[in-house]
């Protein structure tokens, strides 16, 4: 990274001769300046290098061609000013990710009694009368058994290792796709220079000082500049300054362009002049990756120096509150980072979190019960029954069987805590996030991907998702005819060709053209706006050209650009006259130009009067005819400014754009894309309603909804303008009113005219309304930078690949590389499937936990000792909940995942046909493992197992009760494919090899385990007859696999469902503020009369382990401040306190330790901004 801050001090005369010599200016100049703004930045500007001509002079570059792209010269431009990159946080190592899977409670509390026991193994007795000790000696005294003590101390100890390693390695490679992810997004991260005269477009990293770079409404610039051209430029610079008001750009007044601010009207140019660490967002970076200190984390996002990057980094959640709201101007900001650990937990996460402290509650007691009845039973029976008295020499050997005890407790507790869970969401999440690139989804918030599975709603864009993006003028009405095809050139007035084509070359951003095709025959490409390249199309078949036009009339020379943006909905472009006079050309939606016109050119070329009920007769025969074909409507005109009048007034818009003269009004015809119309019935069937919000006039949208199938015939849904929905949905205030919302947006099914205020109001009504038995799940598309705070209120947003702003990119979840409705659909599916597979492995992980826990209870208390052993539950509980967690979350979605309806929010995790599996299969399983446990040894003709003393050798018995279990297992992980009571559990099954391998692998481990495990896993070697029993009563899993699902599930209504969202019945009365069901209730209810829980294991367990392996996985970075499942709008959130308040609300439990932490130092970041 050449920073060379320090490498060339100023002055220095080596340096000058090296490198900053060959420039007349400086690093320490340039940077010096940039941190001026407006006047004192014009005056520096001006007393040290006369005009921003004598910057770029001194930088050796032309304000026209731009640089000339020689790599030894932007060698010496690396050199001498750095490049453009911000290096990334550093990964953690192996090391330290190995050192965080150790902080997991149980494994420490293994090794504690681990090591107890290895070192008691190697104590022995100074002699005497062991027979003192009661039967505690019994079968110590074989010689080399006694050596052979510390083995189960060492299996145990080596078996955490296993874990460790292999925890440490998941989150390792897991960070490491991230990163991939994001230095691919970072690759496509491209920006519009000028080199050699031509305009071409490089990625991020490459533009160096000195480059001349086009700067355009919905860019995000990467790096620090200073205006040379700018036509009514705005910018939004509140990532770095906090102020939410657009700051106006212009020679005069303010020229400073700053990297990581986002330009929000109009277009222009500006040479670079402080690209990465010395760039603004590069300072501040450097300042706060200095103190290495949590507010580093807030700027993470601040320096975004290309559009999405940083989104990406593996962060941890509490150093996920860095994306500053860049749309959303609440005041309120520095609140709102503030909270972070209270947002939402995506859907899922929610669920899960629940099910997991039950699961845990009920491990902890099962547990605690366990040793105490062990440890009671051999009180009582040495010294109550036997009379034995307790005497020093014995010691040892009493607490050795306490630690054996004790071992026994924590395994019961290890298996009935499913570890596996958070590693199958993060498995199932990252497979299909990789699989989802190929489908066009670039998801940049994990949980995005799971919530899009639940989603009700969709509401889109009409423009490039729905139709093909390429736009064509097909109907034209020029002089009081209209066309129905585009007329021949000779077939209109000479006068009125030549102003309708100077008008439409001109008023058009001039990065705008028409490439000839790529491939002979194809079409010609368009490049830049595509309604403006319809308009340059039509020039073209006029056969004119507008090259030669536009090197008449070079930008230099617009006099004033009205840019396009959302809330004018027209552009306009002035031109200073030869003889002092101005002439404007306007273009723009046609209702809204055609009312600012008070005269139109008639078949004679001539202006004649356009009078109001000229203009409704021309609206019903003209217009509405047009956008009934479904064809955007677009006016062109014009308006002269005599010399006589003297120069207007620029600023007075309304005055300026009235007394138009209309020129020609064309209809321009984006065609649906074929493959939306059966896309759109795929959402429908899956019960996902499909809402079109479009800028587009109504008789348009309404006939395009009607070819995609958004509306069907002879059904009464809704159809409204922008401004109808407001009269429908605002009170006499003006302030929306939920209720008069949730009357209409149930039927509504086009939105036209809308403005992004309409549909940011249209999704957050639909996201907070509480019609309906379920809460709606809302996913928006956007392209424009107007899209941003509808993309971020979404439950998922996704932002267009190719045809989306930087800032839609930046608010987005998914991105769509296509920019196709087909890939949402696509999105559905993968979303669905996630669901799909937890519930799956969930299935099958709580049979395993249902039956290990209780033959281990049982087993103790009548044993006392368990027929499965410490090391064997280790590997049948991380062995098979990572294998099997990798083999169920990876099976491949279907098509007939979507001809169901959506979960939606409440429906629990764990279904009553999976309660049905879970309980039947742990019956069988449990009545094999007892039979064999107190009958095996007759039924196998061997010796039996119980109640050896201790350290005795592994015995058959126990051997092969623990390889039933685990054949047991293995088949019932393929009946636990299906969850919906399906027959056939094989279906499929080859399309998924992930699945054949791991069931495959588990059983070969698991032959080596037990003919070669010996002492440390308590194994002895099975004869063949043995092994195919084993094998043949795990077959047994299959049939009665068939058995359970043929009873039908709505006879067994005492099965209770499990893993529930949170129903509004359960939320205590004063939280039902309006916002009431988005507190995060599962961090609600924990708090609740459960606090006595956290202060258990349980709260350590459960929390740290299921919380933090989320975090680590699911929230990697990817979460930003508004959980980015986030679904609220914040300042209504009863949740969202002044700090203050918020730490005196939260309890005294350790449970909100790293919160609390986490809130001030956050709070100072934020507070910055």
């Amino acid at each position: 990274m050449a920073n060379n801050t320090a490498d060339h001090p100023a002055g220095n005369s080596v340096a000058d001769g090296n490198h900053d010599g060959d420039f007349g200016v400086t690093v320490m100049d340039l940077r010096g300046l940039m941190e001026l703004r407006s006047g004192e930045a014009v005056n520096k500007i001006r007393d040290s290098y006369g005009d921003v001509q004598g910057i770029c002079r001194r930088l050796k570059t032309s304000p026209i061609e731009g640089l000339s792209g020689n790599p030894v010269d932007l060698e010496k431009r690396h050199t001498a000013f750095g490049k453009n990159f911000i290096p990334p946080k550093k990964a953690k190592t192996f090391l330290q990710l190995v050192w965080e899977a150790l902080q997991d409670v149980t494994l420490i509390i293994l090794e504690i009694a681990a090591i107890i026991s290895l070192g008691l193994s190697f104590y022995h007795l100074p002699g005497g009368d062991s027979e003192a000790c009661g039967q505690a000696s019994g079968g110590v005294e074989d010689e080399g058994e006694a050596q052979a003590g510390w083995i189960e101390g060492a299996a145990i100890l080596f078996s955490v290792i296993i874990v460790v390693l292999v925890t440490a390695f998941n989150d390792w490679s897991k960070e490491k796709q991230f990163r991939g992810l994001q230095s691919r997004i970072e690759q496509e991260q491209k920006f519009t220079v000028i080199r050699k005269g031509q305009v071409i477009q490089i990625p991020v990293a490459e533009i160096v000082v000195g480059d001349i770079a086009q700067i355009k409404y919905g860019d995000l610039l990467p790096a620090d500049g200073i205006l040379i051209q700018g036509n009514d430029l705005k910018i939004d610079e509140s990532s770095l300054t906090g102020e939410s008001d657009q700051v106006r750009k212009s020679l005069e007044k303010d020229p400073m362009l700053l990297s990581g601010t986002h330009v929000m009207e109009g277009s222009g140019r500006m040479v670079v002049s402080a690209v990465g660490l010395n760039s603004q967002t590069g300072i501040i970076f450097t300042l706060l990756g200095a103190s290495e200190n949590e507010e580093e984390k807030k700027v993470k996002k601040t320096k975004t120096q290309d559009g999405i990057a940083l989104e990406i980094q593996p962060l941890k959640s509490e150093e996920a509150a860095e994306s500053e709201e860049k749309e959303e101007k609440e005041e309120a900001k520095p609140v709102k980072k503030v909270n972070v650990p209270k947002k939402e937990k995506s859907v899922l996460q929610g669920k899960l979190t629940r099910l997991a402290v039950q699961i845990g509650k009920a491990g902890l007691i099962m547990s605690a019960v366990t040793v105490i009845i062990l440890i009671l039973y051999f009180v009582i029976d040495t010294f109550g029954i036997k009379g034995h008295t307790w005497t020093a020499d014995c010691t040892p050997i009493y607490i050795q069987y306490f630690v054996k005890f004790f071992i026994i407790g924590v395994t019961v507790l290890v298996v009935a805590v499913p570890e596996g869970l958070p590693l199958a969401v993060t498995i199932s999440l990252a497979y299909s996030v990789k699989k989802m690139m190929k489908d066009n989804n670039l998801v940049r918030h994990l949980d995005a991907c799971e919530t899009m599975g639940n989603a009700t709603a969709i509401c889109s864009d009409k423009t490039g998702t729905l139709t093909m993006n390429r736009m064509t003028v097909v109907q034209a009405y020029i002089g009081d005819t209209h066309y129905k095809t585009v007329p021949e050139p000779d077939l209109i007035r000479p006068g009125t060709l030549e102003i309708m084509v100077n008008s439409i070359s001109i008023n058009s951003a001039y990065t705008t053209k028409i490439l000839p095709p790529e491939k002979e025959g194809g079409l010609p490409r368009h490049v830049g706006n595509k309604t403006e390249c319809a308009l340059l199309g039509l020039v073209l078949e006029l056969k004119r050209d507008y090259q030669p036009i536009r090197e008449e009339v070079p930008e230099e020379k617009l006099y004033k650009v009205y840019t396009f943006n959302s809330s004018r909905k027209s552009m306009s472009t002035v031109l200073k006259n030869a003889d002092g006079g101005f002439r404007m050309y306007s273009k723009g939606a046609s209702e809204i130009i055609l009312r600012k016109c008070s005269r139109i050119l008639d078949a004679d070329g001539q202006p004649r009067v356009f009078k109001p009920k000229d203009r409704d007769e021309m609206v019903r025969k003209v217009i509405e005819p047009m956008a009934c074909d479904g064809l955007r409507t677009i006016c062109v005109a014009f308006r002269d400014f005599p010399v006589e009048a003297g120069e207007p007034n620029w600023d007075v818009e309304n005055e300026i754009l009235n007394e138009l003269t209309c020129i020609a009004v064309v209809g321009i015809e984006d065609p649906v894309r074929p493959e939306v119309p059966a896309a759109i019935a795929k959402c429908q069937r899956a019960g996902i309603t499909v809402r079109m919000v479009t800028g587009d006039n109504i008789n348009t949208a309404r006939a395009i909804a009607t070819k995609c199938g958004i509306l069907l015939p002879n059904e009464d849904f809704l159809c409204l303008e922008g401004k109808e929905f407001n009269q429908q949905i605002r009170n006499d205030k003006g302030e929306v009113e939920q209720e008069r919302l949730d009357k209409v947006w149930p039927k509504l099914r086009v939105l036209a005219r809308s403005s992004p205020t309409d549909k940011h109001t249209l999704v957050k009504g639909i996201i907070d309304s509480t019609v309906g038995e379920t809460r709606q799940v809302v996913a928006v598309t956007g392209d424009g930078t107007n899209d941003g705070p509808a993309l971020k209120k979404a439950d998922v947003g996704f932002a267009m690949g190719i045809a989306g702003t930087d800032v839609a990119k930046e608010a987005s979840d998914i991105i769509l590389t296509d920019d196709n409705f087909t890939s949402i659909v696509k999105a559905v599916m993968w979303g669905r499937n996630v669901y799909d597979s937890i519930s799956k492995f969930l299935q099958f992980q709580l049979t395993v936990n249902v039956v290990a826990v209780i033959v281990a209870f049982t087993g103790a208390c009548i044993t006392q000792d368990s027929p499965l052993k410490a090391v064997q539950m280790l590997w049948v509980n991380l062995i098979m909940d990572t294998l099997a967690s990798l083999a169920l979350a990876t099976e491949p979605p279907t098509e007939s995942l979507l001809l169901r309806k959506p979960y939606g929010r409440n429906k629990p995790l764990i279904s009553r046909t999976m309660m049905k599996n879970i309980l039947g299969h742990a019956v069988y399983q449990l009545v094999i493992i007892f039979t064999l446990l107190f009958a095996g040894e007759k039924f196998f003709d061997i010796d039996s197992g119980r109640n050896a003393p201790l350290h005795s050798p592994p015995s058959e018995h126990y051997t092969i009760v623990f390889n039933v279990f685990v054949m047991m297992q293995l088949f019932n992980e393929i009946n636990a494919r299906k969850i919906h009571g399906e027959r056939n559990v094989f279906e499929g099954v080859y399309r998924n090899p992930i699945f054949c391998s791991v069931v495959l692998g588990t059983f070969a481990l698991q032959i080596i385990i037990v003919q070669f495990g010996g002492k440390p896993f308590s194994c002895t070697a099975l004869t063949i007859d043995q092994w195919l029993w084993c094998v043949f009563i795990g077959v047994g899993e299959l049939l009665w696999g068939q058995l359970i699902s043929a009873i039908p599930t709505h006879h067994l209504k005492f099965l209770k469902e499990a893993g529930h969202g949170i129903t509004k019945e359960e939320i205590p009365e004063e939280e039902l503020t309006e916002d009431a069901d988005e507190i995060d209730h599962a961090e609600m209810e924990l708090r609740r009369g459960q606090i006595l829980w956290f202060r258990g294991l349980n709260r350590i367990q459960t929390q740290i382990k299921v919380v933090n392996a989320f975090r680590s996985s699911l929230y990697e970075g990817l979460q930003s401040p508004e959980s980015r499942s986030s679904i609220h709008s914040f300042m209504a959130h009863p949740e969202f306190v002044p700090l203050s308040e918020e730490e005196a609300r939260i309890p005294p439990i350790e449970e909100t330790g790293d919160e609390i932490e986490s809130l001030p130092s956050t709070s100072s970041g934020a507070g910055d901004a």
